[in-house]
């Protein structure tokens, strides 16, 4: 027996320095500053990566804007604004007898509101004055038309700026908002050219107006010396109205 125990004594002898041995190799050495470096080192990976992600967002919005910027309004005053010019200069050119055209101008000046001689007929004279009076008549009633027609574009301004105003507000990106602008600014003018009309078209009433009251006293003096010329003197029949 003693022989069996020498040798169990011999073996577990072994397995202990054996186990000694593998337990020293499993032993995890711990070194703080090869530690600290992989923690910067993850961190440093870990920042670039959200500055990556928050490139890519910036990126993105910036697609985004790019995008709303070049969106266009939905809708156009433009062919309203066209159509309301388009009336009032219609208007203008409806005007009776003595147009917008300096040379009808210059003409009926030389032949209805010229001189006088002493030597034209009586006929003649009330044939003359009879034309101002009817040209100046015209001229008011023109310039009523044009008021008129701009007084109803009034309704159409007032909804055109109410919708550009809006559309302005809430515009969206840069073009939107500089297509609301420059509409705002076509209404604008518009308008300062339906009050031209009305100016240019009241103007013109009063200088043909003022042009006739300005050749009566003329054509007066004239009948006035022919009478006292002496010989028969027939007044002619004169027709106002028709």
């Amino acid at each position: 027996m003693k022989p069996h125990r020498h040798w169990l004594a011999v073996a577990a002898s072994v397995l202990v320095i054996a186990a000694a041995q593998a337990g020293e190799a499993q032993v995890v050495v711990f070194d703080p500053k090869s530690y600290v470096q992989s923690v910067l080192s993850a961190a440093r990976e870990l920042q670039q990566i959200n500055n990556q992600i928050v490139s890519l967002q910036n990126q993105a919005q910036s697609l985004i804007n790019q995008a709303r910027n070049l969106a266009s309004l939905p809708s156009s005053a433009l062919g309203m604004l066209q159509s309301d010019l388009t009336r009032t200069q219609q208007l203008l050119s409806e005007a009776q007898h003595i147009t917008y055209n300096s040379g009808q101008i210059n003409q009926a000046f030389a032949t209805q509101y010229g001189q006088a001689s002493l030597t034209m007929p009586q006929v003649q004279l009330v044939a003359r004055a009879q034309q101002r009076w009817q040209t100046s008549l015209g001229a008011f009633q023109d310039a009523l038309n044009v008021q008129a027609g701009v007084v109803s574009n009034l309704a159409n301004a007032r909804t055109q700026m109410s919708t550009l105003v809006t559309a302005s507000q809430g515009s969206t990106g840069a073009l939107q908002a500089s297509q609301s602008g420059n509409q705002l600014l076509a209404l604008i003018a518009k308008e300062i050219a339906d009050l031209t009309a009305v100016v240019t078209a009241q103007s013109r009433a009063d200088a043909l107006s003022a042009a006739d009251k300005a050749t009566a006293p003329a054509d007066a003096q004239v009948r006035f010396s022919q009478f006292m010329a002496g010989g028969t003197y027939t007044p002619p029949t004169v027709s106002m109205y028709h």
